[in-house]
């Protein structure tokens, strides 16, 4: 099912020095009992050093141009404590470097999310709790650009989803719900607290605060729910979009406004020319005009760029041949060019609008993942994240030529001591049509291309998501210790265009199963892979084709799905984007097509099953309930194919515990090595010990 994308952090080379000392005595704890080495004396990469990356975001430049301030994510793993979880936490970094400069700027045991800068410079805003841990509400704090304690601003009672700064500073925009009534507090108090489902939404609105006064006041009262808002240039007008529900199955159904900033009634941003969805409204350095995104559906299709008069008018398409995604529209200061960032087959590149003529054109190379995050307000520098195979994200600075990317921030220089798996873009011809399809291939550590290897298939989640070209701890892990990792971009992936991206309708397990197993043929057709040591592991939409896989060929000695879906029947009943799902299956639901989804459920096909299977689930995923892991556990258990179950507390479908993060990696490794008669090589000893007692018997 569908991908989402983990806010990151970043953490400056002056702590990192420090912090590595602590480090190398934790990981004989944690990590493997001895630093296992590479040929040429760098360490393999293991699940303790997966948890170590720090992951970097939302880069923001500072209106005069001279520092950015970003978001880092990390994981402080203290032997003395129970309980792991990972932070962000603010830092700041000259614009110009070097990223020894980079300083961290919050701290403690709150995480903080949405920073900014004031528009004279002279504050960094930010959202974090407030409050008794019980009853905490994000709210927005300031603190001065050049550090100190921060303070908590705003009070709204439901607390504060996202907030802009007014052009003259002085005003805060709130997106937040309405407050819970008195008569719901004390009904809530007395537990007598039944849930309509799919009625009564708290429904976000706009307020604005007076940031002297911290006087509020509610700007929309709509039947919607309000998200994305934005000050046109001079303060008097708000652009935002509305979706009809906040239920993520209608994620798609959203339309673009414009209201007077006083509050009033607002009036669709373009009234003609543009898509049935319309979102993502961004204003034009003078106010004159908005650039916007619009689609015709769902996710599976393509988001178009638009521009509209600020006063209304018919919309101007911007991206009519370009076949790829756009991403949100980020103005230069003439106004004659639009950048965005968006995936292009394995790459993640900033692509350049003209205005007057329509045209699109790249602006970065390929072969890494580099996202614009924003320009300048003198229009001279662009910021954003640039990352690859071997470097998690780290915050760039360009002029607007891209010519060079210049990272200013260095989250992850430990990384320089370890030896990581290459990479390489493979492209097959698939048993479906001959179709062209590609992927990644992550080659093991030390690897001489002499030898075959144990492989493992691991197809991406969505289907409408695509595996990039950025650092991904699972397969360094897996390099680490002896594996070639394909991930397959297999019909119905993004990064392709419209076509390639719904060329999977009707046909889950069909030509994209094709896709994989071509995939998998072509590299045991190079030599590479040994066809007597081949493995699958996959999540969400990957952990349904590993469960397809699993009905369908022997050729696997393992298969791990993870958050699979195997019966689309009942699926549809249990995920919360069940319109989702009807769109590769003819737009009908089970009740109106049930041959055509029960022919591409692997539930069909269980009595084929004889590979030796971990499942891996969340206890609490809404997105693919556990009730789909637990039908294909006991189709499995019935007819006595050997079997191993696990389920993690608390968790939804993307983890976000630390040990749990790190059991599921671990498992992989136990799992696939006595399959694959691969040893890990990277794990303490007394967890491969405790985890091989659970493997399938």
């Amino acid at each position: 099912m569908t991908k989402f994308r983990m806010t990151s952090l970043v953490r400056g080379a002056f702590v990192l020095a420090a912090g590595a000392a602590a480090l190398a005595g934790w990981q004989t704890v944690y990590g493997q009992d001895a630093a296992a080495k590479s040929k040429d004396g760098k360490k393999l990469f293991g699940t303790a050093d997966a948890l170590r990356v720090a992951r970097v975001s939302s880069p923001r430049i500072s209106p005069d141009g001279t520092r950015v301030a970003y978001l880092v994510a990390e994981t402080p793993m203290e032997k003395d404590k129970d309980t792991w979880k990972s932070l962000t936490h603010l830092w700041v970094v000259p614009a110009a470097g070097p990223a020894t400069a980079a300083r961290q700027f919050t701290r403690g045991e709150k995480s903080i999310s949405n920073p900014a800068w004031s528009p004279d410079g002279k504050l960094l805003a930010f959202t974090m709790d407030a409050g008794d841990e019980k009853d905490a509400k994000p709210q927005v704090w300031f603190m001065y650009a050049d550090g100190g304690e921060p303070w908590q601003v705003t009070k709204h009672k439901s607390g504060v989803r996202a907030f802009e700064f007014s052009p003259d500073g002085k005003t805060l925009l709130l997106t937040a719900t309405t407050a819970t009534s008195d008569e719901e507090e004390k009904r809530g108090k007395e537990k007598d607290d039944a849930v309509v489902v799919e009625r009564d939404f708290k429904l976000g609105q706009l307020w604005t605060w007076n940031i002297a006064t911290s006087e509020e006041k509610q700007i929309t009262k709509l039947d919607f729910t309000v998200s994305d808002a934005r000050w046109s240039p001079d303060g008097t007008r708000v652009a935002f979009t509305t979706n009809p529900t906040p239920l993520l199955d209608q994620i798609s159904m959203q339309t673009a406004w414009v209201m007077d900033a006083a509050g009033g009634t607002p009036r669709k941003l373009a009234e003609s020319g543009a898509a049935d969805w319309t979102h993502s409204a961004r204003w034009s350095p003078d106010g004159k005009w908005i650039a916007f995104l619009g689609t015709s559906g769902m996710l599976i299709y393509k988001q178009n760029l638009f521009m509209v008069a600020a006063d209304g008018g018919s919309a101007k398409k911007l991206s009519g041949s370009f076949e790829l995604n756009c991403g949100d529209p980020n103005w230069s200061k003439d106004g004659k060019t639009i950048y965005f960032s968006t995936d292009d087959h394995e790459s993640g590149r900033v692509f350049a609008a003209e205005v007057a003529s329509g045209t699109v054109k790249p602006m970065t190379k390929e072969g890494s993942v580099a996202n614009i995050a924003g320009i300048s307000d003198d229009g001279k520098t662009a910021v954003g994240t640039w990352g690859d195979p071997t470097h998690p994200d780290d915050v760039y600075r360009s002029d607007l030529s891209f010519g060079t990317l210049e990272k200013i921030t260095n989250q992850n220089a430990w990384l320089s001591d370890y030896a990581l798996g290459a990479t390489e873009v493979i492209k097959w011809k698939s048993s479906k049509d001959g179709l062209e399809i590609d992927g990644i291939v992550t080659k093991p550590v030390d690897w001489d291309g002499m030898k075959k290897i144990p492989f493992l298939l691991n197809p991406h989640g969505g289907p409408t998501g695509a595996s990039l070209l950025n650092f991904n701890p699972t397969e360094q892990i897996m390099a680490a210790n002896g594996y070639m990792v394909l991930e397959p971009n297999f019909r119905g992936s993004s990064g392709r265009g419209e076509k390639f991206a719904t060329a999977n309708q009707n046909d889950w397990g069909g030509g994209d199963y094709k896709d994989d197993m071509s995939g998998v043929q072509a590299i045991v057709d190079k030599g590479w892979a040994d066809p007597d040591r081949l493995g699958a592991f996959g999540w969400s939409y990957g952990g349904y084709m590993t469960m397809w896989i699993d009905t369908q060929t022997d050729k696997f000695k393992a298969i791990s799905p993870g958050a699979g879906l195997p019966n689309l029947i009942s699926m549809y009943a249990q995920t919360d984007i069940h319109k989702y799902l009807t769109e590769f299956e003819g737009m009908k639901t089970p009740a109106d097509n049930y041959q055509e989804y029960w022919d591409h459920s692997p539930m069909k096909f269980i009595n084929n099953v004889k590979t030796p299977t971990m499942i891996l689930h969340g206890q609490a995923d809404t997105r693919v309930p556990i009730a789909q892991s637990e039908e294909f556990f006991r189709g499995l258990t019935d007819r006595h194919v050997p079997v191993e179950y696990v389920t993690y507390p608390r968790e939804n479908h993307g983890f976000v515990e630390p040990r749990h993060i790190q059991d599921r990696w671990q498992r992989y490794l136990v799992f696939f090595g006595k399959y694959l008669n691969n040893p890990p090589v990277t794990e303490p000893k007394a967890v491969l010990d405790r985890m091989s007692k659970d493997l399938p018997q």
